[in-house]
């Protein structure tokens, strides 16, 4: 004899019964069985939509009843038998469901009336006006991406100056234990997120409704972003032009730089020595900072950048247009180009006199430096910034992969893949500044720099002093330019896809998906020349100061919290191993590791990170070179941080304003997934059309309260749901 072993209860977005006005009586509500053994439940009503939801578990039967002022609905799983008219035995004690007694049995179906039987019914016709979601032309494409995204001019421009500032060849402990803690963890925890519920990083958010404001709060950061990244391109743009002149004209071979190179009467009053001819062209002649007296004084534009500016995002729009049907053939080029130059430039370096002293300089191993707070934040913030983790970017790329993707697997090589391209840039990079040091007779710490500095002003001197050094300027800035592209395409994808999720009727309109990215690119654009005036240097370290720091570990740290905690580690381990069909032994077992990660060690490792980055920015002033930014400017660095973060707590009070109930129900509601949140993939699993059969099963069940209230008996089977009639 087989006992009914589990109810399962679903509270629908139509719960309060006292308000079924007639002319939301629900018609149809019928279960369903698709070609995986998995039971749907479709219900619609007139005049509202209710969500589909699907059950993991083949044979069931149940019924509609009210209780407490909802509308629910009960299920059971019972024989496979009860499909071909075998009685079902009677249970032998009366089964639980939301505090109530279920004190009758699931009746054998032969007792009730025979209904006939019916064709298998088609799947439901999909709307003709939302296209669905395109996915990857491959597997290569997605790690391609990935890889551009976060292989960007960080890992050439920050980590070398970093390695070397913080103790050579040590500061790899902290950074490889930072990466394995925090990075890796983020990196597969956005990936997943991204990849199961196949949405952008607002809508994924119905798996815990109260947390939606992470999803806002990246679309703010990712718009920070690409508002100031693509004036970098702007200015690799520029330099390019400018490299294909002979001599270059940031070098001492041009006529109007002799009189820099011939005597030291000019001198940069920020570190008292005398100004190169490379420093002078980037003040003068890119940026025209000269002209400004800082942040209140922004000048006239630099009409030369506004047209490289514009050559940039008209190059976004093109890369872009058909979203990652053609970004994913674009990186192809993009992404593989810059390891290439790497590689030549590293050959070539080795080749230099005085290389060996730059790499040496670069690795030297400080073992006292490991002691020291600012190194272990040094390292955490180069991982967390590098991998481009709570942006966007990485949640949007993942959610055009198929369902079945082994995302442990592109975790792990886009991850140790963007980190050893950061530690091999640094051979690259000190291996020619090497020789620039030894050219000038002076120690290697006195050319080095990091950011701008380092891309625009000491790798362009030292690329100068080689033979052929137009050649190797156009391959260095045709390297920089990829970067940043790759590094764009991300952002840019992370706020196009967060915006055609939430108004999907968008996708069905190429002209008007057209409108709307050139309207975006054309906004960023219009934005972007407060940043290449003359004082636009002074806006664009203020924004790049703020826009990615504390803002974006608070919304990191909701989200890992939010996951692990809301809507539950387990759950959502559970999810990946659903993900990865075939999962092998060892990816469940690395997953034990990942949940330690996301449970303790990460959320105190960002708590860390963002003590750090509050003491830095209450004890130091911000500045660029000799300039100090006043007050009100940091204030308006920290508003732009405080406006990312501050979206989780302000659409969780709206998410919790939607529900009814006490404020600890509310609570309990608002992260509760929606119905709609399993079934986001149903267009990934299949690839073609569901033949979907009904599953016609008269049912009568008797509720009966434990505290003594009176029994509500409720009948209705499928057929008079669909008829629409009342019981």
């Amino acid at each position: 004899m087989h006992k009914l072993h589990h109810i399962l209860d679903l509270h629908f977005l139509i719960t309060d019964h006292t308000k079924f006005a007639p002319e939301l009586r629900p018609h149809q509500a019928v279960l369903q069985k698709d070609q995986s053994e998995h039971f749907v439940l479709d219900c619609c009503c007139e005049g509202q939509h209710c969500d589909r939801v699907e059950y993991p578990t083949a044979g069931w039967t149940g019924g509609w009843y009210s209780a407490g002022g909802k509308l629910w609905l009960a299920t059971t799983p019972v024989l496979q038998a009860a499909a071909t008219d075998q009685a079902v035995p009677a249970l032998q004690s009366p089964a639980q469901l939301n505090g109530f007694n279920l004190a009758h049995d699931v009746t054998n179906p032969s007792s009730q009336p025979q209904f006939e039987s019916r064709p298998p019914s088609p799947a439901s016709p999909p709307d003709p006006h939302i296209l669905p979601r395109e996915q990857w032309g491959g597997k290569y494409e997605f790690l391609l991406s990935c890889i551009g995204y976060c292989v960007g001019l960080g890992n050439v421009w920050r980590f070398p100056y970093l390695c070397y500032r913080n103790g050579g060849g040590v500061f790899l402990i902290p950074y490889f234990i930072m990466l394995f803690f925090t990075g890796v963890p983020l990196f597969l925890m956005e990936l997943s997120l991204g990849q199961y519920g196949a949405a952008g990083p607002i809508t994924v958010w119905k798996c815990c409704p109260l947390l939606k404001g992470i999803g806002i709060g990246m679309l703010c950061v990712s718009t920070l972003v690409c508002l100031y990244y693509n004036v970098i391109i702007a200015w690799t743009f520029y330099y390019l032009g400018s490299s294909f002149q002979s001599p270059l004209p940031w070098s001492c071979d041009a006529p109007a730089n002799a009189y820099l190179c011939g005597n030291a009467t000019t001198v940069n009053s920020s570190s008292g020595r005398a100004l190169s001819p490379s420093e002078v062209f980037w003040n003068e002649r890119v940026l025209g900072v000269v002209n400004s007296k800082g942040l209140h004084d922004p000048g006239p534009v630099r009409w030369p950048l506004a047209l490289c500016l514009l050559a940039a995002w008209i190059i976004i729009f093109f890369c872009m247009l058909k979203g990652i049907r053609s970004s994913g053939k674009v990186v192809y080029v993009t992404a593989t180009f810059p390891y290439f130059v790497l590689i030549v430039l590293i050959i070539r370096g080795a080749t230099l006199e005085g290389s060996l002293q730059g790499v040496a300089f670069y690795l030297t191993p400080d073992w006292g430096r490991l002691a020291s707070a600012q190194v272990w934040n040094d390292a955490a913030s180069q991982v967390f910034y590098s991998l481009g983790i709570g942006v966007g970017g990485l949640l949007s790329m993942a959610s055009y992969n198929k369902f079945d993707n082994n995302v442990i697997r592109d975790c792990l090589v886009i991850t140790i893949g963007n980190c050893s391209t950061s530690f091999f840039a640094g051979f690259a990079i000190f291996s020619i500044l090497g020789h620039m040091a030894w050219r000038k007779g002076v120690p290697v710490g006195e050319v080095a720099d990091t950011g701008p500095g380092l891309a625009f002003v000491a790798y362009p001197e030292a690329l100068a002093l080689l033979p052929g050094s137009v050649f190797w300027s156009i391959l260095f800035f045709l390297m920089l330019f990829m970067l940043g592209v790759d590094t764009l395409f991300g952002n840019m994808e992370g706020i196009t896809t967060a915006v055609l999720d939430e108004f999907p009727q968008l996708r069905a309109n190429m002209k008007q998906k057209s409108l709307f990215l050139g309207l975006l690119c054309f906004g960023f654009y219009l934005m972007g020349l407060l940043l290449i005036t003359d004082g636009g240097i002074y806006w664009f370290t203020l924004i790049d100061s703020f826009a990615t720091s504390f803002g974006l570990i608070i919304i990191t740290l909701f989200m890992c919290i939010g996951i692990s905690f809301f809507y539950g580690v387990n759950q959502f381990c559970q999810d990946i191993i659903d993900m990865i069909c075939l999962c092998p032994p060892w990816c469940s077992k690395v997953l034990l590791y990942f949940k330690a990660c996301w449970v303790f060690c990460t959320p105190f490792l960002l708590l860390f990170i963002l003590t750090y980055i509050f003491i830095e920015m209450y004890n130091t002033p911000l500045q660029y070179g000799a300039y100090v930014y006043p007050r009100w400017g940091k204030a308006l660095g920290v508003c732009m941080g405080a406006t990312c973060c501050l979206q989780i707590p302000i659409w969780a009070i709206v998410a919790i304003s939607k529900e009814s109930g006490t404020l600890k129900d509310r609570f309990k509601k608002s992260i509760r997934p929606l119905n709609s949140w399993r079934v986001n993939n149903l267009n990934n699993s299949g690839g073609g059309e569901e033949q979907i059969e009904r599953v016609e099963a008269p049912f009568t069940v008797n509720l009966t309260d434990r505290d003594t209230v009176n029994l509500t008996e409720v009948d209705f089977t499928a057929i008079a749901w669909e008829n629409g009639t009342e019981a």
